[in-house]
């Protein structure tokens, strides 16, 4: 049912319209000034605007450009009295859709709603084609495809060897691995080599936002759904429609998301937020998270249904360390395809260079050694990246001397204390002071990370006063 917001000062018109057009089926609100009107607006937008022209001290003028100005898509249709034709022509140069002139009929009243009603419905599909351009040209330049996967190691084969048999299906995929071993490229490998190539790869990150925020980027919204929601908005759903959508992070959705999920895997249906109509999409699902989601729903924080329904074909992406020599084909490729873009023609790596990002653990994975490479393009001046060039606490690396440690009179437990200490402190400095990376480093809570900093007197380090 059509939302139409009825406009005029007077009375008698005011009402004859409104009850008309509610009588044809729509929902009306009247208002009878033009400050009135756009107060109404913003609160609920409405599919079609009625305005008279001559008001004080707002015109149907001043409304229109108003309106238009919260919503340039916003349909409105402007009601003049004889002998003021030629000001309606200018409203509609100004961005009115038609006019109609008093005296009328009812019966016309209700045909050139219609009217802007279709007016309205054109526009809408058009929103929708820019929502999809502007997703388009956002994620223009992302890369992907099957080429994009680096690396000889057996347990990268293993992957692509998989990753090529189940593309052709329609079955949900659930990727799982480590922060930054590449589970978007994975994704859109898959959909390159699917038989949805020709729809779009679509991408939500649903760590990324608050679940508000997540809900309408998912599902979209209409017009009024929550303030500053001043015009209707496709979801990533729909985007995706005949294409692939790719939920990274769905370990962190809420538990009422994770019901709607559910309920669109079901019946490929939903409702975008504040709207009453049902919209149907065939969308191929990938979904990726770092957690480990059989635990989770173990633990009662993931519905044990929505995991069965997207653990269908589970992949399963090696973290960088047990990668072996892929860590240099890796860095060699992102040294030309950095120096590309930076327009430095750098060769490659010394050997030094490469000895020192093998000996690296790669807490960060690919995207680490992305990050770390690009900052050595930064700073190289040579025909080939040096151990110099690469940051320092990567150079500064060692692996822990057990001659270092207490030895001869000192007990075992406080040997053990001894090379705590020291695996705390160079995870300490690695993280630069930030103890929730230190954190994550150790593989510790970050209660327990305090206790050890305070026991150890390493939290009172100059080089890490103020980290947080």
């Amino acid at each position: 049912m059509a939302h139409i917001l009825v406009v005029d000062d007077n009375e008698t018109m005011r009402e004859g319209m409104a009850i008309s057009l509610a009588r044809a089926g729509y929902e009306v609100t009247a208002a009878s000034s033009g400050e009135e009107a756009l107060a109404a607006f913003e609160k609920k937008p409405a599919e079609l605007i009625v305005t008279d022209l001559k008001m004080e001290p707002m015109s149907g003028i001043d409304l229109l450009e108003a309106v238009r100005k919260i919503d340039p898509a916003a349909v409105v249709m402007v009601v003049t009295g004889h002998g003021s034709v030629p000001v309606a022509v200018e409203a509609m140069k100004r961005g009115a859709f038609d006019f109609i002139e008093k005296p009328f009929e009812l019966e016309v009243l209700r045909t050139k709603v219609e009217k802007g009603l279709e007016v309205g419905a054109v526009r809408a599909r058009a929103e929708r084609l820019e929502a999809e351009n502007a997703y388009l040209r956002e994620a223009t330049g992302s890369g992907g495809g099957i080429d994009q996967i680096i690396g000889e190691s057996s347990v990268m084969k293993k992957v692509v060897a998989a990753i090529r048999k189940v593309a052709p299906t329609d079955a949900s995929i659930f990727i799982q691995g480590e922060s930054g071993t590449g589970k978007e490229l994975v994704a859109r490998a898959i959909h390159d080599l699917s038989p949805r190539r020709d729809g779009q790869f679509v991408t939500v990150n649903c760590g990324a936002l608050a679940e508000s925020l997540l809900e309408s980027e998912l599902f979209g919204h209409e017009r009024g759904a929550f303030t500053g929601a001043v015009k209707r908005r496709a979801g990533r759903f729909e985007l995706a429609d005949g294409g692939t959508l790719f939920l990274d992070e769905v370990g962190d959705l809420s538990p009422a998301l994770q019901v709607k999920l559910l309920r669109v895997l079901q019946e490929r249906s939903f409702e975008r937020v504040g709207g009453e109509r049902t919209i149907s999409v065939d969308v191929r699902l990938v979904s990726a998270t770092h957690r480990d989601l059989q635990a989770e729903v173990d633990a009662g924080r993931f519905r044990e249904d929505l995991f069965y329904r997207l653990h269908v074909v589970p992949l399963r992406l090696p973290p960088l360390r047990d990668r072996g020599q892929d860590v240099v084909l890796l860095a060699r490729f992102f040294v030309e395809s950095i120096g590309s873009r930076m327009n430095k023609p750098v060769e490659g790596l010394t050997e030094e260079a490469e000895k020192v990002l093998v000996r690296h653990n790669w807490p960060g994975n690919v995207r680490e050694l992305e990050n770390v490479v690009e900052q050595a393009m930064v700073f190289v001046e040579g025909d080939s990246v040096e151990a110099s060039d690469l940051p320092a606490h990567l150079r500064d690396e060692t692996t822990i001397d057990p001659l270092a440690i207490p030895t001869g009179s000192v007990s075992l437990p406080e040997a053990m204390e001894s090379l705590e200490r020291q695996l705390i402190i160079r995870a300490y400095d690695k993280a630069g002071g930030v103890k929730t990376e230190t954190a994550r480093l150790l593989g510790i809570k970050t209660s327990a990370l305090y206790y050890k900093l305070d026991k150890y007197g390493i939290g009172d380090r100059g080089s890490q006063s103020g980290a947080a």
